[in-house]
């Protein structure tokens, strides 16, 4: 008894004085997926109505990021991007700059989309924006209707999976 007592503190003092593996870091929490695609919907009740609809590929974020919109053929409608430096939208052969990405939305409505907040939708999170009602299927579709000011306006977002094909 006394030699297995012996044997267990030894062992003890033995692997006390052992170096300590590395431990690996713990994982990263989950980041929001920063690429998008699928359909979305415009349609603004102003007068005459308007409403519009593309295929979409949305990346990165609300301070940097890319949005492509695509006609039913494929063919490519519009190419947007934006970082701290300026905005470039690029549509029907032409291309135009733009200080931001709030000067271009001014430029294009005058009640633009909340872009920030877009993303925070986009990625699950249901931040109150004054005028806007949000409804969310995480994963799935998202539905936006601008109350006020008017004219109202409804943008709907149907999410397709991400295409992991390689060319």
């Amino acid at each position: 008894m006394l030699r297995g007592l012996w044997i267990a503190v030894c062992l003890c003092s033995f692997l006390g004085c052992a170096s300590r593996p590395e431990l690996a870091p713990p994982p990263a929490p989950e980041t929001p997926p920063s690429l998008w695609q699928g359909r979305l919907s415009v349609r603004v009740q102003s007068d005459p109505p308007q409403a519009w609809a593309a295929d979409f590929e949305l990346s990165g974020t609300a301070q940097t990021g890319r949005l492509k919109l695509s006609g039913p053929l494929g063919i490519q409608l519009v190419d947007l991007t934006w970082s701290p430096l300026g905005a470039q939208l690029s549509a029907r052969g032409e291309t135009r700059s733009y200080a931001s990405l709030d000067e271009l939305a001014s430029q294009m409505s005058e009640h633009a989309l909340p872009v920030e907040a877009l993303f925070g939708w986009l990625n699950g999170r249901t931040q109150a924006i004054a005028g806007w009602d949000v409804q969310l299927e995480p994963g799935q579709r998202l539905m936006a209707r601008r109350t006020a000011p008017q004219p109202t306006a409804e943008l709907r977002l149907i999410l397709a999976p991400l295409d992991t094909k390689a060319p």
